[in-house]
């Protein structure tokens, strides 16, 4: 099994199963993403895009089926174990940032080594790489009030880099900036992908971010369109 690999295999959700209200929001997804691939998800609002992202990031388990991980179904592991495969194979880049607002940039790209337990020089050595990487040297003690939207957005991308993952996941990632700070965004991701072969899961709703990506899967209804 690959680096990077992630393989979906009869993919079903159920809300509320047995309830009244009870409703499927994925239906059978069967689907590889291979080692160095970038994938665009699209769909409608309610397609069950944001469902799926929730499976493959092991925030949310199917009711059927199952994800693989670089080989690892995420069912077989408890909570501790998913935490832990989150913190060092997966990172994320969200559409609303989710920094820490009282931290520097220093500090939010630091917190996911924090918590693996890097040690303090690797962890500067680290950061000082990542500040270099996302073009925002000199911005480290900065705050994210201090800094335009598509700088709060490289530093999250910064973050999502810290522990070195070979997957990253990207909900919306331009969602919240311009047309021209989207594209700075677009182009990094672009570039983290062919320089450090990272395998990129990206969710737009734009058609022109998506013919950046290698593939895309479209879905509607919780099905993937053929």
């Amino acid at each position: 099994m690959s680096d990077g690999e992630i393989r979906c295999e009869g993919l079903v959700k159920v809300y509320n199963q047995g309830q009244v209200n009870e409703f499927t929001a994925l239906k059978g997804l069967d689907f590889t993403i291979s080692e160095g691939d970038f994938m665009g998800i699209m769909g409608p609002s309610g397609s069950g895009k944001s469902t799926l992202l929730n499976l493959i990031s092991c925030l949310d388990t199917p009711t059927k089926g199952e994800v693989y991980i670089e080989g690892t179904a995420i069912s077989t592991l408890n909570g501790s174990e998913r935490a832990k495969l989150r913190r060092e194979k997966l990172g994320f880049v969200f559409q609303q940032f989710n920094l820490i607002r009282t931290m520097t940039s220093f500090e939010n790209i630091e917190l996911p080594m924090r918590f693996k337990g890097t040690p303090a020089g690797e962890r500067r050595r680290r950061i000082e790489e990542l500040l270099s990487i996302v073009g925002l040297e000199g911005k480290g003690g900065n705050k994210p009030t201090e800094l335009s939207g598509g700088e709060q957005q490289r530093v999250a991308i910064a973050r999502a880099l810290a522990n070195n993952p070979k997957i990253i996941m990207a909900d919306e990632p331009t969602g919240n900036l311009d047309t021209k700070t989207g594209t700075r965004i677009i182009d990094l991701l672009v570039r983290l992908n062919k320089e450090e072969n990272k395998t990129l899961v990206m969710v737009t709703h734009d058609p022109g971010i998506a013919k950046t990506t290698h593939r895309v899967i479209r879905i509607q209804d919780g099905k993937i369109l053929p």
